[in-house]
């Protein structure tokens, strides 16, 4: 996409930001990042991933299968995939700029089934080649109809069965019917890997991990019942309710680990504690996917912006002196809330690459608080992505409303990240439950003198971790004065416990941001990165600047020059906002299929 496209283009080249490196800012990713990023974006430029919306719900299901399988050989190690939480990221980045059905059905394949199945330590090692060249396709049941957040109180059973060396998986009501996993016909072959209780001699011991076969070439096998579940909103995936009549699993079928091991004699050993620990350890790359559904929404919001902002600068309309047209983007009304959302794809990217970089290197000791900031940055993420997607599709009118124009999915993708992998409430409820004594509160602030600018970030991060203490203290202060029990105080502190998360991640945005800035050579990149974090942090803070009012983090002529100072900087961002997101790298070859970036102006009849 061109960079002179604005009606407000810089009359000075050399003071624009360089595409180029602003890209190579946004997928600085690990060592490997440039190569990682530049392959699955090459691979989804082919013309198998065109946006085809003539294709019935059924098609689209296949066709998602027939990505996977074109994806799938562009791996050159599938386990080294599966092992790779970055480049499982990767993937989900860039097919969910397309089809946020083939990220859907990748991220089940690749990291809840197969994932799961390489972390087994059954002995000898299993044969993975039949899944990881996709002669079977891979799908995880653990949601069930009657359990969903609260997944460790599961009732699918798996009955060690001594007599004969065996587990009998088992359905006992509707309840326990696992509910939405990928399970049709669609694809073809399909196995399991299914969350159920292990019942030993009539004793509970938790919710394992079992391998189950669930189709062939010739259909459903028996016991195994499949009913496909009504269309859902978004990139359709072949959801499905799926149950158990006592299905017969040999001994080998049980994924074992340190969390829990089936010795001969029919004894299940543990190194990890209680069951609900067990269960939580047997069901760890949840945490990935995580990851995975973060960098989901990201692509999809990075690709809803780059086909908004350059329909701004196509479409054409009436200007203030008669026989004029302008393009939407002049219109600041218009731009201002694209560049709103560019700064946020930007720290969202910044802040999904510095969690990811966390989880792959964090140590036993600092597992729990790592497992806490991956769970905090996809909330946010996706809920921004939400937000994002749906201010993308309003500024492109009744046009973006139709499918063909690639827009119209985006938001509905967004919300089933939203809930899958952990809904995002009962994860920052948990996150902040954790936070409020477990995690220690940022220091005291300062008070202003009313010298600081509001342009200066780092007195704007300050104000944010001012902001994120105030929450803190207000939610232990709300849970000692709590009344009744636990949930009575919970209820109490959750508020103030909820905008805690909230802010904490923020500044963890911020955080990332900054670094990602200092990585840019060229200066005039540079001061457009700086300009765009401020941004961000500015309209992070505006909501809460009377708080930081109250408190003295600004002064009132502070707060009264935020309006003046979001809208200079705005006006200072607006002649680069093609640029910044021409970066996003989205394919050509995609943006060039959508009818409503060819034929924005038609001529009248």
């Amino acid at each position: 996409m061109s960079t002179n496209t604005s009606a407000h283009a810089p009359k000075d080249p050399l003071l624009a930001p360089r595409r180029g490196e602003l890209a190579s800012v946004l997928f600085l990713d690990g060592d490997t990042g440039p190569d990682l990023h530049s392959r699955w974006c090459k691979a989804i430029s082919t013309g198998l991933f065109r946006h085809r919306c003539e294709l019935s719900v059924k098609e689209r299901w296949q066709q998602s299968y027939e990505r996977l399988r074109a994806l799938n050989e562009e791996v050159h190690d599938v386990p080294d995939l599966v092992r790779d939480p970055r480049a499982l990221a990767a993937l989900h980045e860039w097919t969910s700029v397309v089809d946020g059905a083939t990220a859907t059905v990748a991220g089940i394949h690749y990291n809840l089934f197969l994932g799961s199945l390489l972390d087994d330590d059954v002995s000898p090692p299993r044969d993975l080649a039949e899944f990881a060249e996709l002669a079977v396709n891979g799908t995880f049941l653990c949601t069930e109809h009657g359990h969903g957040n609260d997944a460790a109180a599961l009732e699918t059973v798996a009955c060690y069965d001594r007599d004969r060396d065996e587990f009998v998986l088992h359905t006992p009501h509707e309840g326990a019917q696992k509910y939405m996993p990928n399970t049709s016909a669609a694809g073809g072959p399909k196995s399991a890997v299914v969350a159920a209780r292990l019942v030993v001699d009539g004793r509970d011991e938790g919710v394992l991990l079992f391998l189950t076969p669930l189709s062939d070439r010739r259909g459903t096998l028996p016991g195994v019942t499949v009913a496909i579940l009504p269309d859902r909103i978004g990139s359709p995936v072949d959801h499905c309710v799926t149950s158990f009549d006592h299905v017969r699993l040999p001994r080998t079928a049980l994924l074992q680990g340190e969390h829990g091991r089936l010795t001969v004699e029919g004894t299940l050993t543990s190194a990890v504690g209680s069951a609900r620990k067990r269960f939580l350890h047997a069901i760890r790359r949840v945490t990935v996917g995580k990851l995975c559904m973060s960098a989901s929404t990201l692509g999809g919001s990075r690709a809803a912006l780059a086909i908004a902002v350059r329909y701004a600068y196509l479409r054409r309309i009436s200007g203030p002196v008669a026989g004029e047209r302008v393009p939407l983007a002049a219109h600041r009304s218009h731009h201002a809330r694209l560049l709103a959302c560019t700064a946020t794809a930007y720290a969202m990217t910044f802040l999904h690459r510095t969690v990811t970089e966390r989880w792959i290197t964090h140590g036993p000791e600092d597992r729990e608080e790592t497992e806490r900031l991956v769970a905090m940055a996809k909330g946010w993420i996706t809920w921004q992505a939400r937000d994002i997607t749906i201010e993308s599709r309003e500024r492109c009118g009744a046009r973006a409303l139709f499918p063909v124009n690639g827009l119209a999915e985006f938001p509905a993708n967004a919300d089933g990240a939203i809930t899958a992998e952990g809904d995002n409430l009962a994860v920052w409820c948990k996150a902040g439950a954790e936070m409020i004594f477990g995690h220690a509160a940022a220091p005291e602030p300062q008070t202003a003198t009313g010298q600081e600018s509001l342009t200066d970030p780092a007195f704007l991060r300050r104000a944010l971790a001012a902001a994120e203490r105030h929450w803190h203290l207000t939610a232990r202060r709300d849970i000692r004065n709590g009344t009744g029990d636990g949930l009575g105080r919970w209820n109490h502190a959750s508020s103030a416990a909820l905008a805690l998360v909230e802010t904490h991640t923020v500044g963890q945005a911020a955080d990332a941001f900054a670094a990602a800035c200092a990585q840019a050579t060229d200066p005039s990149t540079r001061a457009t990165l700086d300009d765009l974090h401020t941004l961000f942090l500015l309209e992070r803070l505006a909501p809460l600047s009377g708080q930081l009012l109250a408190d003295h983090i600004f002064t009132a002529e502070q707060v009264r020059s935020l309006p003046d100072t979001l809208r200079e900087l705005t006006a200072r961002l607006a002649p680069h906002l093609a640029t910044l997101t021409a970066a996003f790298d989205v394919p050509e070859e995609h943006l060039a299929s959508l009818p409503m970036l060819t034929s924005v102006n038609p001529a009248p009849a």
